[in-house]
C-alpha cells in the first residue's frame, strides 16, 4: 500500500466514485441530521464496546457524514461529517471488508490521517454497511483515543450490530424505492389520464385558438414547467400562438412570448426546423443560445430566460396524412430534470392528436352546414292536437355533427288521429343521419292516411326496408293515438327492438311498458309484428326515448332503466316540457345522441 505523506492526501478509493453505490447511498436520504434509529445504533456500540467516540459514517465521493453518532468532539460534533482526510471509513468501503486497527499511528494506510490528530482516532474497529447488493455505503465503527487490544466478543458484537444497522439501511433504500416507484406509476398513470383526456378536452371546442390554449393548459406543468404552441397558416407562418406558464404569475411574460413568436422567429429557430422537416428535437441540457439563434427579437431572449430555461423538447402537431400544422415546444427549467426518450414519445402522441382536433376544427365549417340543413329537416315541429299534450327533446352526443341516427315524429291523419314515432339508426354520423331521414320519410309515406293497425304498417316499414335495400339496422316504436269519449286516450303501439316505452300516471306511478318488444328493422327475414293497446287516462303521460337516456359505459341498460324509472315516479303532475328538461339533465356525460317524445292525454 503507497503512504502518502501528510501534505500530499491520498485521491479517494476508486469504490468511493461507484455510481451504483452512491444512488443506492442517496436513496436512504439520509445526511447530518441526527436519525434515532441511526442513533439508537451508536449508543449500543459506545455502551457495549465500552468506547468513548461509535458512528454511523456514510461515505460519499468527498466526504463522510454521521447519521448516528456519540462522543465526536466539537466542532465536529456539530457538524456531524468530516471530508475524507479525516476518514477511517472510506478504507472500509475501498476494502469491503471490517478493518480493526489496534493503534491506527502503527498503519501505513492511515497514520497520516488527520483524524489521529483532530479526532483523536488512536483505535479504530470499523464494519461494513451494505445494501442488498453486498455494495458497501459506510461502516458502523467504534474508536478509542488509546491504543486498545479489541477481543473477539467486542468485534462479532459490532458485527452483529453492523448486520443489524445494514438491515436499517436497506429499508430506507427500499422505502425510497417504492415511493420512487408509486411516484414513477402515479405520474405514468397521470400522464395516460392526460392523454386519456386529450381527445376529449380538444374536442369540446372546435375554435382553433381554444383549442391551442386547451393542448397547452393539459401539459403544463404535468409534462413541462411551460410550453408554447404554434399553428402556421397556409403559408407556414406562424398564426397562432399560446405559451402556458405552471406559474401564475408569469402570465404576462408567457402572453407576450407568443406575441414575440408569431412575428420573432429566425432562420435558425428549432420551431422552424421542426415545421420543415417534421422531426422533433430534444436538447437537454440546453444553453440560452438556442433561443438567440433561433429568434431576430433579442426580448425573447431574456423572456425565455426568465420562465427558466433548462432543457426543451419541440415536436411536429401532424395533422391527417401527416402535414405538419404546427409545433409543441415544452421547456424545463434548471430546476426541473431534463426531458427524456419517454417525455419524447409522450409529446409525439400529443401532436398527433392535437393535429387530428385542429383538422377537425377546420374541416367542422364544411360539416356544419350539411348537419343543419339535415337536422332541419329531419326534426320536424310537433303539431297541435286537441285533447293531446305533446313534447319532444333531441340532443346529439357531441356539437360536430348536429344530427345522429336518433329521430322522432308525431304528425295527424286525415281523420284526427295521431301517429307518433321513435327511432334510432346505427351510427352516429352523417350517413346514419341520412338513413335516419330515409326512415322517418317511409313510416310518414306508409302511414298517412291509411287505417292499418300498428303492427301491419310495421310489417310494411320492414318490408320496403328490405325492398328498396336500405342499408341499415334500427329500432323503432309506432303509436296510433286515438281520443276516447272519457277525455282520455287510447293509444296502440308496436314496439321493433327499441327501449320500452314509460307510462307515468296522474299520480306519478311508473309502469315500464316490457311487453311487445320484437326484433329490429332492416333484418333479412322480417318477422310478425304484433300490436298491443294502452288506455292514457286524463293526465297520464308516455314516454318514448332512445338508448342514448339510459345508456352508460359504466352500467348495464336494466341499471339505467331502473334509474330511469326512479326519476319519473312522482312526476305525474309536471309541465310536460319540463319533464323532458328533467330526463335530459339526468344524463351528464353521455355517449350517444339522445331522442325523446312524451304525450299526455288532456
Amino acid at each position: 500500500m503507497t503512504e502518502h505523506p501528510p501534505d500530499r492526501p491520498a485521491p479517494p478509493p476508486p469504490a468511493l466514485t461507484d455510481h451504483e453505490r452512491l444512488r443506492a447511498l442517496a436513496e436512504t436520504r439520509l445526511d447530518v441530521a441526527p436519525d434515532e434509529a441511526f442513533e439508537r445504533f451508536a449508543r449500543l456500540v459506545s455502551a457495549l464496546l465500552d468506547v468513548p467516540v461509535a458512528l454511523v459514517s456514510l461515505v460519499t465521493a468527498d466526504r463522510q457524514f454521521f447519521p448516528g453518532a456519540v462522543g465526536l468532539p466539537e466542532p465536529w460534533a456539530g457538524r456531524r461529517e468530516t471530508p475524507l482526510s479525516h476518514s477511517f471509513c472510506q478504507h472500509v468501503v475501498d476494502i469491503e471488508v471490517p478493518m480493526v486497527l489496534p493503534d491506527a499511528r502503527l498503519y501505513p494506510r492511515v497514520r497520516h490521517n488527520r483524524a489521529i490528530e483532530d479526532l483523536g482516532v488512536i483505535a479504530y474497529a470499523g464494519m461494513p454497511l451494505t445494501d442488498l447488493d453486498g455494495r458497501v455505503l459506510g461502516s458502523l465503527c467504534a474508536i478509542d483515543s488509546k491504543p486498545r487490544a479489541w477481543t473477539a466478543e467486542q468485534l462479532r458484537i459490532l458485527a452483529d450490530l453492523a448486520a443489524a444497522c445494514s438491515s436499517e439501511l436497506r429499508l430506507r433504500i427500499a422505502v425510497d424505492t417504492a415511493e420512487q416507484a408509486r411516484h414513477r406509476a402515479e405520474e405514468a398513470h397521470d400522464r395516460l389520464a392526460m392523454l386519456a383526456d386529450l381527445s376529449e378536452t380538444l374536442g369540446g371546442t372546435l375554435d382553433v385558438g381554444t383549442t391551442v390554449d386547451r393542448l397547452g393548459r393539459a401539459m403544463v406543468p404535468l409534462l413541462a414547467d411551460w410550453c408554447v404552441v404554434t399553428l402556421v397558416d397556409p403559408t407556414r407562418r406562424p398564426s397562432t400562438v399560446a405559451a402556458v406558464h405552471r406559474d401564475p404569475a408569469y402570465a404576462a411574460e408567457a402572453t407576450r412570448l407568443a406575441e414575440l413568436v408569431t412575428r420573432g422567429l429566425g432562420p435558425g429557430s428549432i420551431i422552424r426546423s421542426v415545421l420543415r422537416t417534421g422531426r422533433p428535437v430534444l436538447h437537454s441540457p440546453a444553453p440560452l443560445t438556442d433561443v438567440r439563434h433561433g429568434t431576430t427579437e433579442s426580448e425573447l431572449v431574456a423572456l425565455a430566460d426568465r420562465l427558466g430555461f433548462g432543457s426543451h423538447l419541440t415536436v411536429p402537431v401532424t395533422a391527417t396524412g401527416g402535414h405538419t400544422v404546427g409545433t409543441i415546444t415544452l421547456v424545463n427549467g434548471p430546476d426541473r430534470r431534463g426531458f427524456d426518450d419517454d417525455d419524447l414519445r409522450t409529446a409525439l402522441d400529443i401532436g398527433r392528436r392535437a393535429g387530428q382536433a385542429v383538422g377537425n376544427s377546420w374541416r367542422y365549417g364544411e360539416q356544419r352546414h350539411v348537419a343543419e340543413v339535415l337536422q332541419h329537416s329531419m326534426l320536424p315541429t310537433l303539431p297541435v292536437v286537441p285533447g293531446v299534450q305533446l313534447a319532444a327533446r333531441y340532443l346529439p352526443a357531441a356539437d360536430r355533427v348536429e344530427v345522429g341516427g336518433d329521430w322522432y315524429d308525431a304528425f295527424v291523419q286525415p281523420d284526427g288521429e295521431l301517429v307518433a314515432a321513435i327511432g334510432d339508426v346505427a351510427g352516429h354520423d352523417i350517413e346514419a343521419a341520412a338513413t335516419m331521414g330515409q326512415l322517418r320519410n317511409l313510416v310518414r309515406g306508409d302511414a298517412y292516411g291509411r287505417t292499418d293497425p300498428v303492427e301491419e304498417l310495421m310489417t310494411h316499414l320492414d318490408r320496403a326496408i328490405h325492398g328498396l335495400a336500405i342499408p341499415t339496422v334500427a329500432t323503432a316504436v309506432l303509436a296510433r293515438v286515438r281520443r276516447t269519449t272519457q277525455g282520455g286516450l287510447r293509444v296502440s303501439w308496436c314496439n321493433a327492438g327499441h327501449p320500452a316505452p314509460l307510462l307515468v300516471t296522474a299520480e306519478g306511478r311508473v309502469t315500464l311498458l316490457e311487453p311487445g318488444r320484437e326484433p329490429l328493422l332492416g333484418l333479412s327475414r322480417p318477422p310478425r309484428r304484433t300490436g298491443r293497446e294502452l288506455l292514457l287516462a286524463p293526465g297520464d303521460t308516455l314516454v318514448l326515448h332512445t338508448d342514448g337516456l339510459i345508456e352508460r359505459r359504466d352500467r348495464s341498460l336494466d341499471e339505467g332503466q331502473a334509474e330511469l324509472v326512479e326519476r319519473l315516479t312522482g312526476t305525474g303532475n309536471r309541465p310536460l316540457a319540463d319533464l323532458c328538461d328533467l330526463l335530459l339533465a339526468a344524463a351528464p356525460g353521455r355517449e350517444d345522441d339522445v331522442a325523446l317524445l312524451a304525450l299526455r292525454a288532456g
